[in-house]
C-alpha cells in the first residue's frame, strides 16, 4: 500500500470514530427493537473483554495511551444502553421476561435462580463490590500515580539534561526521552480524570436500577393491573438482568484500569511479572505448602482440598528449585530466536562511511579453509589466535589489535592472506585436510611420501602428507603441523615484523592508563610536560622494531626521565632505555644452558664503524653512518657467513658491538639478518655467562 492510500485510510478511521461518537449520543434518544438491543449488549461485553486482555498483555502502561479516551467512550456506550433498556423495561416489561431482549432475560434468570429477593441481594452485593472496591481503588491508584508523576517531572527533566550535557546520550535520544516523559505525564493525568467517569458510571447505574425497580413495579400494578408479587418478580428480574449486562463490562474495564496503572513500575507482561516474582523463592512455596497441609490436620477440616493445594505448591517449589520452569522458558526463547534467525530477512544496507574503516589486522581465507573457523566442525583457528594474542601480550608488553577473519572468494580455495592496515603483509597456499611436514635438519631425514612445497612463514622446504602419515613422519624426526598452526605461525611472525605499526596512539593511551594504577605520579610528572606522547611512542616503536618487550613500562619511563627534556634525539633516547633494560635483553637471548652465545664485532670493524660515524651538529647528538658502499657489502657478507655457520650448528647467537656502533650495525643487518639481535656491551647484565662463538 502506498503512502497516499495510508493517508486515505487514516482519514477514514478518523471519520469512522467521529460517526461512532455521534451515534453514541443519538442512542440516548432512539428506540429500537430487542434484537438490536441484544447485538449492542453483546458488543459492549466483547469490547470490555478486549480492553482487559489488551491491558494484561502490554508491557508498559504507555503502550496503551488511548485507554483514557476509550474509557470515556465505553462509559458513554454503557449509559446509552442503560437508557435504551430502561425504556424497554418500563414500556414493555408487563409483556414478558424478554421485553428488553433475550440477553437481559438470560442474565436475570441466572442471578435470580427463581427467587427475586435472593437475586436482588446478590445484585446489590455486585454493585457494592464494583462501587466500593474496584472503582474506588482504581480511581485512588490513578490519582496517586498522577500526583507522583507530576511531582517527579522536574527531576526527570534535569536528569535528561544532565545526561545530555555529560555526553552519555545524544540529542535524538534526549528528545525521545522528553517525549516519553511528556506522554507519561499526560497519560496519568488523563487516567486520573477518566477514573471519575467510572465512578460516576457506577453511581448512575445504581440510580437507574432503583428507578427501574420502583417505577417498574408501580407501572405494572397501577397501569397494567398486575399483582404486586408478579410485578415485583417481573421487573426485578428485568432490572437485575439489565444491571448485570451493564455492570459486568463496567467491572471488567474497572479492573483493567486498575491493573494498567498499577503495573507502571514493570516492563514485563502482567502474567510474566506475577509468576516470576511469586515463584522467585522456592522457600516461600515450601512454607506455604507446609502451612496448608497443617491446616488440613485441624479437627473436622476436609483434607482433600488442602492436600491437593499443598501438593501443587510443593511441586511448584521443587520445579523452581531445580530450574525446570526456567529451562522450559529458556528453551522456548531459544526456539523463538532460532525461528527468527531462520526467517529470511533483507540484509541491511551498510552506510557509505563504513567503507572508510581500516582494519588494523585482517586474515582472509579461501573457501576451502573456512572449516578452520567453524567450531562445529572442529575448527580451532579462532581460539588459537586468541591464545597467540595473549602470548604476544606477555612477550611484548602490549595487546595487539583484534584480528578480523573473513572469507575471500577471489582467493583460491586453499590460499590465505594477511593484511596490516589494508596492505598485504603475507600469505600462502595450503592443502586443506593435509599436514605439513618439515625437516628441521635441512635434508638429512629419510624421505616421505607427499607433495613437495615450501613452508610459507620461513620459506623452508616441506611436504604435504596425509593424516595417516603423521606418526611415521614424527618418528623419523619431522616437525608436523596442521594448516591452522601454519596460519597462526605466519600471522605471529607478520605481527612481530610490523610491531611498530601496531603500536598506535590509542594503544599507547591504553598502556599509560594501565600503568597509572601503580605509577600514576611518575606518568603525571613526565607525560606530556617533559616527554611528549609522540616522542614516547617513537621510542617504544624503536624498541619493538628489534622485538624488545615494553612490558616494563615503568623502567622505560624512569630511564627517559633521566635524560629528558635535555635530550631530544630519538636514537640516543632509545639507546639509553636499552641500557637500562640490559638485564631483560640479556636473559631474553640466553640459551637453554643459561649461557649467552655472542658473535663479537672484531676491532677492525669497530674501527671502521667509528671512523664512518659523522656528527651533523656541534653537540654530536645528530649522527649518521657515512661508510663506503663496498665496505657495507663486505660487512654484510662477513656477517651472513658467520651467522649462517652458527645457525647450521644449531646456535642462535647475538651480535655484540660497542655502544657507539650498535645502532648503525643494527641498521645494516636488519634487512639480511632481521632475527639477529644486536646488543651493545652496556646492555649485557653484569653476572651473565657469556660465550664467544665467532668474530665478524
Amino acid at each position: 500500500m502506498d503512502f497516499n492510500a495510508i493517508l486515505r485510510n487514516a482519514r477514514q478511521q478518523d471519520v469512522l470514530l467521529a460517526l461512532d461518537v455521534i451515534s453514541l449520543i443519538v442512542l440516548f434518544f432512539l428506540f429500537f427493537m430487542c434484537f438490536v438491543q441484544d447485538i449492542l449488549i453483546a458488543a459492549n461485553i466483547a469490547i470490555s473483554l478486549l480492553v482487559l486482555l489488551t491491558v494484561l498483555f502490554v508491557r508498559r502502561a504507555l503502550e496503551f495511551t488511548a485507554f483514557p479516551m476509550l474509557l470515556l467512550v465505553t462509559t458513554t456506550f454503557r449509559l446509552a444502553l442503560n437508557v435504551a433498556s430502561t425504556r424497554l423495561i418500563l414500556e414493555s416489561g408487563h409483556t414478558g421476561t424478554e421485553a428488553a431482549g433475550a440477553i437481559i432475560a438470560a442474565f436475570g434468570s441466572v442471578i435470580m435462580g427463581g427467587n427475586f429477593v435472593v437475586g436482588l441481594v446478590l445484585f446489590t452485593i455486585l454493585i457494592i463490590v464494583n462501587f466500593m472496591v474496584i472503582t474506588k481503588g482504581s480511581g485512588r491508584i490513578a490519582e496517586v500515580a498522577a500526583r507522583f508523576t507530576l511531582d517527579s517531572l522536574p527531576g526527570k527533566q534535569m536528569a535528561i539534561d544532565a545526561d545530555l550535557n555529560a555526553g552519555l546520550i545524544k540529542e535524538d535520544e534526549a528528545r525521545q526521552r522528553r517525549k516519553d516523559l511528556e506522554q507519561e505525564t499526560g497519560f496519568y493525568g488523563a487516567m486520573d480524570g477518566a477514573s471519575k467517569f467510572v465512578r460516576g458510571d457506577a453511581i448512575a447505574g445504581l440510580i437507574i436500577t432503583i428507578i427501574n425497580v420502583v417505577v417498574g413495579i408501580t407501572i405494572g400494578v397501577l397501569m397494567h393491573d398486575m399483582a404486586l408479587g408478579e410485578a415485583a418478580n417481573r421487573y426485578v428480574l428485568l432490572t437485575v438482568g439489565d444491571g448485570l449486562v451493564a455492570y459486568i463490562p463496567a467491572l471488567t474495564i474497572s479492573i483493567g484500569a486498575g491493573m494498567l496503572v498499577a503495573k507502571s513500575g514493570t516492563d514485563e507482561v502482567a502474567g510474566t511479572a506475577l509468576f516470576n516474582q511469586l515463584g522467585a523463592s522456592p522457600r516461600t512455596l515450601y512454607v506455604a505448602a507446609g502451612l496448608i497441609f497443617f491446616i488440613s490436620l485441624l479437627p473436622d477440616m476436609p483434607k482433600l482440598p488442602f492436600w491437593l493445594l499443598a501438593g501443587g505448591l510443593g511441586f511448584a517449589a521443587f520445579a523452581v528449585q531445580k530450574g525446570i520452569l526456567q529451562k522450559l522458558l529458556v528453551k522456548e526463547e531459544q526456539t523463538a530466536a532460532a525461528e527468527a534467525l531462520a526467517a529470511p530477512t533483507a540484509p541491511p544496507e551498510q552506510p557509505i562511511a563504513s567503507l572508510l574503516h581500516v582494519d588494523t589486522l585482517r586474515l582472509e581465507l579461501g573457501y576451502g579453509l573456512l572449516g578452520m573457523v567453524d567450531e562445529s566442525k572442529g575448527g580451532r583457528l579462532t581460539e588459537q589466535i586468541k591464545a597467540t594474542r595473549r602470548q604476544l601480550a606477555r612477550e611484548l608488553g602490549f595487546v595487539i589489535p583484534s584480528v578480523r577473519i573473513q572469507d575471500n572468494l577471489q582467493l583460491k580455495p586453499g590460499d590465505y592472506a594477511i593484511y596490516i592496515k589494508e596492505t598485504k603483509a603475507g600469505g600462502g597456499a595450503l592443502e586443506p585436510g593435509y599436514l605439513l611436514a618439515m625437516d628441521p635438519t635441512g635434508g638429512t631425514l629419510p624421505p616421505l611420501e607427499g607433495r613437495e612445497t615450501t613452508e610459507p612463514t620461513f620459506g623452508l622446504p616441506a611436504r604435504w602428507i596425509a593424516e595417516g602419515s603423521r606418526e611415521t613422519a614424527q618418528f623419523n624426526g619431522y616437525t608436523v603441523v596442521d594448516t591452522a598452526n601454519v596460519v597462526v605461525t605466519h600471522l605471529t611472525e607478520v605481527v612481530k615484523d610490523n610491531l611498530p605499526d601496531l603500536l598506535t596512539r590509542m594503544e599507547l593511551d591504553k598502556l599509560l592508563d594501565e600503568a597509572k594504577g601503580t605509577h600514576g605520579k611518575l606518568i603525571d610528572e613526565l607525560v606530556p610536560d617533559k616527554l611528549a606522547k609522540p616522542v614516547l611512542q617513537k621510542v617504544l616503536q624503536n624498541l619493538l622494531r628489534e622485538r624488545v618487550s615494553i612490558r616494563d613500562l615503568p623502567t622505560i619511563l624512569e630511564a627517559l626521565s633521566e635524560v629528558v627534556p635535555g635530550q631530544r634525539n630519538l636514537t640516543l633516547l632509545t639507546e639509553h632505555v636499552r641500557a637500562r633494560l640490559g638485564r631483560q635483553l640479556t636473559f631474553q637471548h640466553l640459551g637453554a644452558d643459561g649461557v649467552l652465545p655472542i658473535v663479537a664485532l672484531s676491532p677492525a670493524w669497530e674501527k671502521e664503524f667509528t671512523d664512518a660515524i659523522v656528527s651533523l651538529d656541534k653537540d654530536g647528538n645528530e649522527r649518521q653512518l657515512a661508510m663506503a658502499p663496498d665496505k657495507i657489502q663486505a660487512f654484510l657478507r662477513a656477517a651472513n657467513d658467520t651467522f649462517s655457520k652458527q645457525f647450521n650448528a644449531g646456535i642462535s647467537p647475538v651480535l655484540l658491538t660497542s655502544p657507539t656502533a650498535r645502532p648503525f650495525a643494527r641498521l645494516l643487518t636488519e634487512r639480511t639478518l632481521p632475527t639477529v639481535a644486536v646488543l651493545a656491551q652496556t646492555e649485557i647484565a653484569p653476572k651473565a655467562k657469556l660465550k664467544t662463538v665467532a668474530l665478524v
